[in-house]
């Protein structure tokens, strides 16, 4: 079968003994992968022009499923545990010789991309897909070099995904019959097992990871960004799923760098993707017109399901799942940055949903603070989030991205702090999260007091108020922002029985400081003395 599009060497491919399958389409357009898509019967076209596939039995990632090879490279420089599973050499070359010659009678989708939106940080990757829309997905989330660039492009590492290939976890060492190991040494991700495309883009960012604070001296953040009308008002959002990290990025009034990945240079801020990957449950063109405008032609719809009799999306669908997604170009977002970069950011938020009600809705943070947090990664779970689950419970998350960062957390905190000082960064910790007592008793921040909060920090607002330190946590509570009720600062201030309030801080303030027990051998005295200062209960 002859490629329709540019291709690059053939040498590379003959590297990778790929010379036996039944065809290679190399770096087809999105209209072709489309067409590809729908003949192969991998999806459906919705009404807005999206294609509307399904993932199969995973719908989201499988974090005890990703390994990492253990080698020189890795062995004294990976974080290993629960997050970072090391995997043997000798079952690595089995494995992936194995998904090789598996591929004899599949065509190959094959695409050449970039990692990374500054030239000189960025990465060059090599896609191979046994599926159309999965190559339409790394079109998507990844950046497109020029046709020019492509006739002698050389990959720097190379993802290999066979969604219907499964591994014996009894032959090959891995835990199931999915699985997704990258390789160091090789340069090599392997995916198997899974159809969940996230599983390629989040194994590049692991790679970022590594490589960039290691090799380049680059903080790799998972983070969204956005930038003001000058260059050098570039502002950081950090949080986990449910703090409002999309939404409160998505500011009207200013130009979206990226939703997701990105690394901070000398120069500034840029993003790793190419697109960005929403999620759509209960998606409204109200809530999230930037989203919702963006799903047209070449969009990917992931899990999602029509109105009966109509091929228009019911967002509120969740029969699937409620991780239902969306995967489009940045280039389909009015107000985005193109190319995605921004100067040194300003102002970083490190979003949380406190649903004990204690945190403040604004504060700012030291240094050491920081550090301190950014390698907590804190957020609550409520009731009814999960079966079993009946009273807020505490999440924490290292570097808001624990299961991509190979590194100990450590290492990207001081490379946050040493940024946070020589820029002389503000960073503030922003509770969207419950006022006025723990959730069932209390009410979740108003949206339009947080964006207030974050406006006012932007701005400038914020710098010549005046502060008040919490007793527990230590944070600087501004005593006045525009816009926004005093008397909602101090999360104290609005419960009922204050008593109560200080109970449920110090129980919050011991979850963290025990959390970070794991962390302390390698933390600085900067870094622990900007917790919490209070006594671990054992």
């Amino acid at each position: 079968m002859k490629a329709t599009n540019l291709k690059s060497l053939m040498e590379d491919m003959v590297g990778l003994a790929l010379d036996h399958v039944k065809g290679v389409l190399w770096n087809l357009s999105p209209a072709e992968l489309i067409t590809e898509a729908l003949k192969n019967g991998e999806g459906v076209l919705a009404d807005t022009g999206a294609l509307m596939v399904d993932t199969g039995k995973f719908t989201g990632r499988s974090p005890k499923d990703r390994y990492i090879v253990k080698d020189d490279v890795t062995k004294d420089t990976v974080w290993w545990g629960d997050i970072n599973i090391s995997f043997d050499e000798d079952k690595f070359d089995a494995l992936y010789n194995k998904m090789i010659h598996s591929l004899s009678d599949k065509i190959l989708y094959v695409r050449d991309a970039y990692a990374g939106a500054d030239e000189n940080y960025r990465m060059k990757l090599r896609v191979i897909d046994t599926q159309a829309s999965h190559n339409l997905f790394c079109y998507n989330m990844f950046i497109q070099p020029q046709n020019e660039d492509l006739s002698d492009f050389h990959p720097e590492f190379t993802v290999l995904a066979v969604p219907e290939f499964y591994a014996d976890p009894k032959v090959d060492g891995t835990r199931q019959k999915n699985f997704a190991i990258v390789n160091f040494t090789k340069k090599i991700i392997i995916v198997g097992g899974t159809g969940y495309t996230g599983e390629t883009k989040k194994g590049i960012f692991s790679v970022l990871n590594f490589l960039l604070p290691e090799k380049e001296h680059v903080l790799s953040m998972h983070c969204s960004a956005n930038l003001g009308k000058e260059k050098n008002d570039t502002a950081v959002f950090f949080g986990l799923s449910g703090t409002g990290k999309t939404t409160l990025s998505a500011d009207p009034n200013r130009l979206l760098i990226g939703d997701d990945e990105h690394g901070w240079t000398d120069d500034g801020i840029f993003n790793f993707e190419g697109g960005c990957y929403a999620k759509t449950i209960d998606l409204t063109e109200e809530k999230e017109p930037e989203i919702w405008d963006a799903i047209k032609f070449g969009a990917i719809l992931e899990n999602t399901r029509f109105y009966p009799g109509t091929n228009t999306v019911d967002y509120s669908n969740c029969s699937i799942t409620e991780n239902t997604r969306v995967s489009y170009p940045l280039k389909n977002v009015k107000n985005a940055v193109l190319p995605s970069v921004g100067g040194i950011p300003k102002n970083i938020f490190f979003l949380t949903c406190d649903a004990n009600g204690v945190l403040p809705p604004i504060s700012k943070l030291t240094v050491g603070q920081a550090m301190y947090h950014f390698i907590s990664g804190y957020t609550a779970k409520v009731a009814g989030t999960e079966a079993g689950i009946t009273e807020p419970v505490s999440v924490f998350s290292a570097c808001f991205g624990a299961p991509f960062m190979p590194l100990h957390p450590t290492k990207y905190a001081e490379l946050l702090g040493e940024k946070m000082v020589k820029h002389n960064v503000n960073i503030w910790l922003i509770n969207t999260g419950w006022s006025g007592g723990a959730y069932g008793d209390g009410e979740r921040m108003s949206l339009k007091f947080t964006r207030a909060m974050i406006t006012a920090a932007l701005t400038g607002a914020l710098e010549e108020t005046e502060y008040y330190q919490q007793p527990v946590f230590g944070f600087q509570i501004p005593i006045e922002v525009p816009g926004v009720p005093n008397d909602i600062l101090d999360p104290r201030n609005t419960w009922k029985d204050k008593e109560a309030f200080d109970v449920q801080a110090e129980k919050l303030a011991q979850e963290f400081n025990k959390n970070f027990e794991k962390f302390s051998e390698y933390a600085s005295d900067e870094i622990l003395a900007g917790g919490p200062q209070v006594d671990v209960l054992t």
